[in-house]
């Protein structure tokens, strides 16, 4: 069952077309903010680990800084057709961020 987790306070995430991880129990989430809302996916891409939210954000998909494969920050669909990463939803509860995982 999917429980949902504070993961940040609303001044705690990324500007505008930038991402940054945060823990959400076992999980380590890749948030990115587009169009002034908040989008997560699992920070690990599938093809060598690599740290999604230190990728970087382009037309709504973040970019693997290491070997440049791209999912849809929206559905976590890699851009290709490969693969996918888990997304999340989240919401804000006041100023609280809060993942469902």
């Amino acid at each position: 069952m999917s429980d949902w987790i504070q993961i940040c306070s609303a001044s705690e995430l990324p500007a505008e077309g930038a991402a940054k991880e945060f823990s959400a129990g076992t999980h380590t989430l890749c948030v990115a903010m587009i169009d002034g809302e908040p989008l997560a996916l699992d920070n690990v891409c599938p093809h060598r680990g690599g740290p999604l939210a230190e990728g970087t954000i382009e037309d709504g998909k973040v970019i693997c800084p290491w070997h440049q494969w791209e999912f849809d920050l929206a559905t976590g669909a890699a851009t290709d057709g490969s693969g996918s990463v888990a997304a999340y939803p989240l919401r804000r509860d006041g100023d609280a961020i809060l993942a469902k995982v």
